[in-house]
Order: C-alpha cells, then sequence, then structure tokens
C-alpha cells in the first residue's frame, strides 16, 4: 500500500493503548480513522482529541465478542462511510497468574476476544478488503505466540493462535491471486499500555512505548511487510527455538528472564 491517505482504516481497541497511538500515527498519513472500542466514553475522548489536530475520525462502540453486532458494524461502516481499505485487529485482554488461580471465565474470555473476536471482524470484512483495489489487514499477536509463558497461558497460546491464523490467511489469499490484500502480523514484546504493568522485559531489551510501535505498524502497512516482530529478542527466538532442543531453549529463555516475565503481573487491575 503506496500510501494511507484517504484510506479508511478500522482499529479495535483504538480508544487507547497501541490502538490509540496507531491512529494517531496514521493520521499523520492522512487516513480516514474509524475508531472501534467498548470503552464509549474513552473512545470519544480519543476521537475528539485526534479531530483536534485534524484528523477525520468516526467511532464505532462494540464487544468484539458479540458477532452480531460485528456484522451490524460492517453495514453501518458501508452505508455511511463506505468499504474499509485497512483492517486493524488489535483489540485484546491479558489476565497473568497461576492457571489455576485464574478464573474460567477470565480464560475463556481471553480466547473470545483475542481470538474469535479477531476472527469474526476478519471473516466479516475480508470480502469488502478484497473487493478494494489495495487492503491490507493487521493482525496484533505477541512475541509469547512464539514461546510458552508461566502465569500467561491462554494469552500466549491465543497469540499463537493468531500467528497461525495470519500465516494461514496470507497463503490463502495469495493461493485465491488476491494479492493485493496483505497480512501483517505484529509480534512485540511487552508494551507499555497498562495491560503489562508489573511484568518485566527479558534481559537486553526494554519495553516499548505504544509510538514506536505504531511507527513500525505504520512502515509494515505501507511497505507491506508480514512481520513486525520488535525488539531483536523476538526476530531470533523462532530461530533459536528451530535449533535448539526444548529443554536446551527454555534453559536460554530462562536465563533471559522470558520464563519469569509475567510471574509480577498486575495488569490494569480488577
Amino acid at each position: 500500500m503506496r500510501t494511507l491517505a484517504g484510506k479508511r482504516v478500522l482499529i479495535t481497541g483504538g480508544a487507547s493503548g497501541i490502538g490509540k497511538a496507531l491512529a494517531a500515527r496514521l493520521a499523520k498519513e492522512q487516513a480516514h480513522l474509524l475508531l472501534v472500542d467498548l470503552n464509549q466514553q474513552l473512545l470519544e475522548s480519543t476521537a475528539a482529541e485526534l479531530a483536534r489536530g485534524g484528523a477525520k475520525v468516526n467511532t464505532y462502540t462494540l464487544d468484539v465478542t458479540n458477532h452480531a453486532g460485528i456484522t451490524a458494524l460492517r453495514n453501518t461502516i458501508n452505508a455511511s462511510v463506505g468499504p474499509i481499505d485497512v483492517l486493524v485487529n488489535n483489540a485484546g485482554v491479558v489476565f497473568g497468574g497461576p492457571f489455576l488461580e485464574v478464573p474460567l471465565e477470565r480464560h475463556l474470555l481471553t480466547y473470545q476476544i483475542n481470538v474469535l473476536g479477531l476472527v469474526v471482524m476478519t471473516h466479516t470484512f475480508l470480502p469488502d478488503l478484497i473487493a478494494r483495489p489495495d487492503a491490507h489487514v493487521v493482525n496484533v499477536a505477541s512475541a509469547s505466540g512464539f514461546i510458552g509463558l508461566p502465569y500467561g497461558s491462554t494469552y500466549a497460546s491465543s497469540k499463537w493462535a493468531v500467528i497461525g491464523f495470519s500465516e494461514s490467511l496470507m497463503l490463502e489469499l495469495d493461493m485465491l491471486g488476491h494479492k493485493h490484500v496483505h497480512v501483517t502480523t505484529a509480534c512485540p514484546s511487552y508494551v507499555a499500555t497498562g495491560l503489562f504493568e508489573g511484568a518485566r522485559a527479558p534481559l537486553a531489551t526494554n519495553i516499548l512505548t505504544p509510538d514506536r510501535l505504531a511507527d513500525k505498524l505504520t512502515n509494515a502497512i505501507t511497505g507491506n511487510k508480514l512481520w513486525v516482530r520488535t525488539p531483536w529478542l523476538v526476530k531470533v527466538t523462532p530461530i533459536l527455538k528451530g535449533l535448539l532442543p526444548t529443554r536446551a531453549f527454555y534453559v536460554v529463555a530462562g536465563l533471559l528472564g522470558a520464563n519469569t516475565s509475567m510471574t509480577h503481573w498486575k495488569g490494569r487491575g480488577a
């Protein structure tokens, strides 16, 4: 996608964190922002802030676990502003803690939002993307999608699913001749959004800022890149995991602090 000017970009989880930072960055590219979030008050505040800076913004309150609501959202968007050019599946949750100490409802909610919501959003909007001359899907996964994560088992496994879905979709679109629809899988390490409050970055890496990640995501869209893997340790993790025996790999991961990075997770609280 050579330019984002005038392109309609739908961002789930767009009211805060990565979604808000990406919206601000895309506004500089003159994209038309379609922000979706469950928190209506925060969504309106974010939209007002972006609009004061000159951005073109529409907002839609939605729970991505509401599949009928996603269908209604597509109908509303197509009728009011037209079909989207870029879909950013960013909405997500994390609940840390020992597996049995986290209520089952939170484990299930993690999958409902991080995986099922993402799949339904993509299934619903993909026909519109295919019909556009140049289109893009961004699925926000995680570095934990490459590695087992104690105290974050369902979060990590949900991101494994996102990576597998994204790769499969990318290959399928190519096989079907829809080469104009590109897929980027974003796999950042911890990002300073509040969701990972208390988590510790592995050795020789830092907690990412949302703005820094937004720059990389924007470049990935305009460059039609398959991956955003940051920082450097995320890039080498799949290589090390492929070369080393499983137990040896996790000894190295433990020395780097990857295995214990979630043991002090607090998040945003209840």
